[in-house]
């Protein structure tokens, strides 16, 4: 393999990476494995949950640098695994370029969950979370539905692009002038629980723990970006449901 090849697979490989959720950690030290393996002591690479930096100097003093920006990051941890299975397989026999580079596109053309999938993950979770924040049943069916609505919302959003900050700001509005209507119609008993177990589909948990994760490692500016993220998606779930309940408690008196 010559070195704008390695080059080019390593920072694809840590791209795949990290857009799929990866933790920064496992990004960078899959990079590094992989010059490793192909004879590349001085590999390394710098990154933050935007960009990717890696570089590496040939024994014969030539460098080599590739930056990659990285727009859009998803949670899909099936192709974390696979991806992190296709380094340990290149790092215990190192591969040809040809074959990682079908490797690594069999990879990312795997089918990923549909929408049916995703509709009964969301509901699920909003009914369980409603139980568990001790609601009623009703109170559990109806946040199923409002877990069904937000799904379907955020994925019609998703679909032209759309800021995620305002998606999240959207989508517990949305949730919250459900549950508002249910309690009203006599649907539900408690229009806080149905928001709250609702909610929890758009609380970005995988975010918090790599954050954490990152801190505790030491690479505090991935993590503190990651935190800031964190926060905006918690002001823009706070933002939407916080407008609806004012307008209702100012239209209709809500106590």
């Amino acid at each position: 393999m010559d070195d704008q090849q390695l080059l080019d697979l390593a920072g694809d490989l840590g791209f795949a990476l990290l857009k799929s959720g990866g933790e920064i950690y496992r990004v960078e030290e899959s990079i590094r494995r992989i010059f490793l393996a192909y004879g590349r002591d001085t590999g390394d690479a710098f990154v933050i949950p935007s960009v990717i930096i890696v570089s590496f100097t040939t024994p014969q003093g030539r460098s080599y640098t590739k930056m990659l920006r990285v727009r859009g990051q998803t949670v899909d941890l099936e192709q974390v695994d696979r991806l992190n299975s296709l380094c340990r397989k290149i790092c215990l026999h190192p591969m040809t370029p040809e074959q990682i580079r079908q490797e690594l596109e069999r990879i990312q053309q795997l089918p990923r969950y549909n929408l049916s999938w995703r509709i009964a993950a969301y509901a699920m979770v909003a009914f369980f979370f409603t139980l568990l924040f001790e609601g009623s049943w009703g109170d559990a069916v109806v946040a199923g539905v409002c877990g069904v609505a937000t799904c379907i919302a955020c994925g019609q959003m998703n679909r032209f692009h759309t800021n995620p900050f305002f998606v999240n700001t959207i989508a517990s509005a949305l949730i919250a002038a459900m549950a508002l209507s249910s309690v009203a119609l006599g649907m539900g008993a408690h229009y806080d629980r149905i928001i709250i177990g609702a909610l929890m589909n758009l609380v970005p948990g995988v975010m918090i723990t790599n954050f954490m994760r990152d801190i505790i490692a030491g690479d505090l500016l991935a993590g503190l970006i990651k935190l800031t993220e964190s926060l905006l998606v918690a002001t823009a779930i706070a933002l939407g449901a916080g407008i609806v309940l004012t307008a209702a408690r100012l239209l209709w008196g809500l106590g």
